[in-house]
């Protein structure tokens, strides 16, 4: 007879919102009317639209088919390759378009934010940055806003580049005027001192050709207070998380070499990809080497509310209006880039949420 024996203790209650057995999701996000939106960049996959809502138990393309299709010289209004949407809760979906398919070079002038009126399902406004602002080496890849300062409100983007400096880039959306902050600094760049370890493997990059070459993603989660006072960050591969004031973000006068002496440190809270801020200013951070979710309070306490065996890589989070946290399940870290040419993702990717009983962080 062999005695059954400890095993590791699993927690949180998760429920299945969606499943995807197509492209892998990287984004989602809920409207402050319960629609939900996800995203699907150009990593290798067959992508029929980049960006999509759930309708029932379908996805359709949004706001249409015809905006998903790349147009040569024309595509800084169709979506290449949409890493992020985030809906602002007063009525409008923002694309955060990389134009940067398979992590190349983003196209010159297509990289791209855009406002899609929610109410029409049509383009409101186009984003479009400089060379100086997107960089060869850039990658667009989540971003928060806040509507009470400025003359249209502000956005924040992390730029997670692999190959170049990561940084915050600030938008001014009345102006359309954006600039880099934190361009190179220790904390929007990957640490180098992190070796990842998921599913009790070491994260590397292993190519087809048996080159191998460390795992490194600069800043990449983001998320802000609900007064919209501080912006919280973390590079992707680092367990720590940053955490700076808005206004000195916005304030060109300080130079990026005295501004990172306003970043505060708070703290190891794992390993995150995506994070969110509740309305009572608690942030949610996905654990990507535990398979687990942590929310951190607002006095730096972290607990885990879930750990669970589903929790394949935590990608993006979002929170709806009903009280529940949502959260992509991707399993990135089983690409065929980390394993040698050999994809070992096993359909469907998954959409859960759980109940938290908070709502949003307020923009507006």
């Amino acid at each position: 007879m062999n005695p059954m024996l400890p095993m590791e203790k699993y927690f949180g209650q998760l429920e299945l919102v969606y499943t995807f057995f197509g492209a892998m999701p990287t984004g989602v996000s809920v409207s402050e009317t319960g629609r939900i939106f996800v995203c699907f960049p150009k990593w290798g996959d067959e992508v029929k639209f980049t960006v999509a809502e759930i309708v029932g138990d379908e996805l359709e393309p949004y706001p249409n088919l015809e905006t998903n299709l790349v147009k040569p010289g024309n595509n800084t209004i169709s979506f290449i390759s949409v890493q992020s949407v985030v809906a602002d809760g007063r009525g409008t979906l923002w694309v955060l378009d990389t134009a940067a398919p398979n992590f190349s070079e983003p196209i010159i002038g297509e990289a791209k934010l855009v406002a899609v009126d929610l109410a029409t399902n049509t383009i409101r406004r186009v984003y479009t940055f400089s060379q100086d602002v997107v960089l060869p080496t850039t990658y667009l890849n989540d971003v928060r806003f806040d509507f009470r300062v400025g003359r249209a409100g502000y956005a924040y983007i992390t730029d997670s580049s692999s190959r170049g400096p990561g940084a915050i880039i600030v938008v001014d959306l009345a102006s359309g005027t954006a600039f880099r902050r934190l361009s190179g600094a220790n904390s929007t760049s990957p640490d180098p001192y992190f070796l990842p370890k998921v599913e009790g493997e070491i994260l590397m990059n292993r190519n087809r050709d048996g080159s191998t070459s460390p795992f490194r993603l600069a800043s990449d989660g983001i998320a802000i207070s609900p007064d919209g006072k501080v912006l919280f960050f973390c590079p992707l591969t680092s367990r720590h998380l940053f955490s700076i004031s808005t206004e000195a973000l916005r304030d060109q006068s300080i130079p990026d070499a005295d501004l990172i002496y306003r970043v505060q440190y708070r703290g190891e809270k794992g390993a995150s990809d995506g994070m969110i801020t509740d309305a009572k200013g608690i942030v949610y951070a996905g654990d990507y080497e535990n398979n687990s979710i942590r929310r951190i309070l607002p006095d730096g306490t972290m607990e885990t509310i879930a750990h669970d065996p589903r929790i394949l890589w935590p990608d993006t989070f979002s929170i709806g209006p009903d009280g529940y946290l949502y959260v992509i399940v991707n399993q990135l870290h089983r690409q065929a880039r980390f394993h040698y040419g050999r994809d070992l993702r096993e359909k469907p990717y998954s959409l859960l949420r759980m109940k938290i009983g908070e709502l949003p962080a307020p923009a507006f």
